[in-house]
């Protein structure tokens, strides 16, 4: 899993164009490779899974910046995200989104902790399951504004930003 999402990770992270300021959260953080990528260039990185095992092996992969402060990882839902309104500068979400418990509450629930101006970006591989199709007027919904779909070769990323 971390071998195959690594290079599509790689690439939300580069079109969210993370600066050494940032406040990022990943949703659906998986084994930990996103989390990697951001403790890079981000200020602090947080992460939200519902796998223990996941949980395990991305604070294994992040260590030092668990330890530093710089990253911190929780066990929880998109549906329900531990941080307060107006956290963060960028969120993003790969291949998790059709697996949480009710997508347009996730949706939500992101919006609710970024700060206006934010962006966010959902991507998808191919293996995903998950259609281009309502991506834009899902985002646009939930108040987010420029909502776009960019692609790639085996994948695409669905970007907005908070108004």
């Amino acid at each position: 899993m971390a071998r195959m999402n690594q290079p599509y990770a790689a690439w939300v992270v580069g079109l969210l164009e993370i600066h050494g300021n940032d406040r990022v959260c990943e949703v659906g953080f998986g084994p930990g490779v996103g989390i990697q990528l951001l403790a890079q260039s981000a200020n602090y990185v947080a992460g939200i899974d519902p796998s223990l095992e996941m949980l395990s092996q991305a604070a294994v992969r992040n260590a030092k910046a668990l330890e530093s402060g710089q990253v911190d990882l929780r066990i929880g839902t998109a549906d329900r995200l531990p941080f307060e309104n107006n956290t963060f500068d960028k969120v993003l979400s790969i291949n998790s989104m059709q697996m949480w418990p009710d997508a347009t509450a996730g949706i939500a629930e992101i919006w609710r902790v970024m700060k206006p101006g934010a962006t966010i970006g959902l991507g998808f591989t191919a293996h995903s399951g998950q259609t281009r199709n309502r991506m834009v007027e899902r985002l646009t919904v939930a108040g987010f504004v420029n909502a776009r779909v960019v692609e790639t070769e085996g994948a695409f990323c669905a970007l907005a930003v908070k108004r």
